[in-house]
């Protein structure tokens, strides 16, 4: 059974990230309340440093590392928010990073990683394998590999966004009755759940996840690891992942409620909403925790709902195409 983290992880993740990562708002609509018949918090993580909750897991992961360590580097491979993240980890370190990204990742994901003073390594995401890139690059270099989601450091990081969730709510005197967090391969929605259950346990933590792309609900049903179908597409980018962890699957099992799968439609018009009635600029794979309530598939009626806004790195053009449509 490998080691996984902990909420005494996650409150270690938190010192060393204060000062760095910003603490991000937990907003609320009255006039979407009232819609909703209920009461939906959003987690504006896309107002974090770099514009996603990666930069958590990543700073948490490389500040650990001793002087001869970072001297070597980091290197990590991503579709951009992870990318990101270790870029400007490791620029607030002194160390260089290297970045394994599609061809296809969002232009502004690139432009910003490369801003973040990283070196881009490109590869096709349908013919080639970036663990292998990744892992050969970290061998010739000696450079510290940072997985997107299935590390430690990573999950304990990501998961001071639920910890910041559930300590807003208790000096708001408000009981969540849910939380949602998008999923990738996990990370983030795992991370959230070691501390939001730690705080209070009869909270309900959910992931939410584009259709077809659905390997962590699959999984989950299942009871065991299961592949999405390569064919497989959706316009959230960020959640891509191929299956669960091994470490976030087995976290996900033990906390979570369960997985939610949302279409494409549901996503743009959870942007569209992030947008119009919170003012945030919310990436598709952001979304999607939105998506989840606002299509129905979560029922909010009577009961109080938080969701991250797990990122806002997106293109003019889809975002724009987003809110027209």
């Amino acid at each position: 059974m490998p080691i996984l983290p902990d909420i005494d992880d996650v409150r270690a993740a938190a010192v060393r990230l204060r000062g760095e990562a910003i603490t991000t708002p937990l907003l609320s609509s009255p006039i979407v309340d009232a819609r909703l018949g209920g009461r939906l918090l959003i987690k504006a993580e896309c107002l974090q440093r770099t514009g996603s909750f990666k930069f958590r897991g990543a700073y948490n992961a490389l500040v650990q590392l001793d002087a001869q360590r970072r001297q070597a580097g980091g290197i990590a491979y991503s579709s951009g928010n992870h990318a990101q993240g270790v870029a400007a980890a490791a620029q607030c370190l002194g160390m260089p990073a290297t970045i394994v990204m599609p061809a296809d990742a969002p232009a502004i994901k690139v432009a910003n990683t490369r801003a973040y003073g990283a070196e881009i390594v490109f590869y096709d995401r349908y013919s080639e394998s970036r663990e292998d890139i990744a892992q050969r690059i970290a061998r010739d270099s000696g450079a510290e590999l940072l997985p997107p989601y299935d590390d430690v450091r990573i999950i304990a990081g990501q998961g001071t966004v639920g910890l910041e969730i559930a300590m807003e709510a208790q000096a708001r005197d408000l009981t969540l009755d849910a939380v949602v967090a998008s999923c990738s391969g996990g990370g983030l929605v795992t991370g959230c759940a070691l501390a939001v259950k730690a705080m209070n346990p009869q909270t309900l933590v959910y992931a939410a996840e584009p259709q077809g792309l659905d390997d962590m609900r699959r999984s989950l049903e299942s009871g065991t690891h299961v592949a999405n179908d390569p064919a497989a597409r959706s316009i959230c980018d960020a959640l891509l992942a191929p299956t669960p962890g091994v470490l976030t699957f087995a976290l996900a099992q033990r906390l979570l409620a369960g997985s939610i799968a949302v279409s494409d439609d549901s996503v743009r018009t959870a942007m569209a909403v992030a947008f119009e009635d919170y003012k945030l600029v919310v990436e598709p794979g952001g979304a999607a925790a939105l998506a989840a309530v606002l299509s129905g598939k979560l029922d909010i009626k009577g009961k109080t709902i938080a969701v991250v806004a797990s990122g806002g790195n997106v293109d003019r053009g889809l975002f724009k195409a987003a809110l027209e449509a």
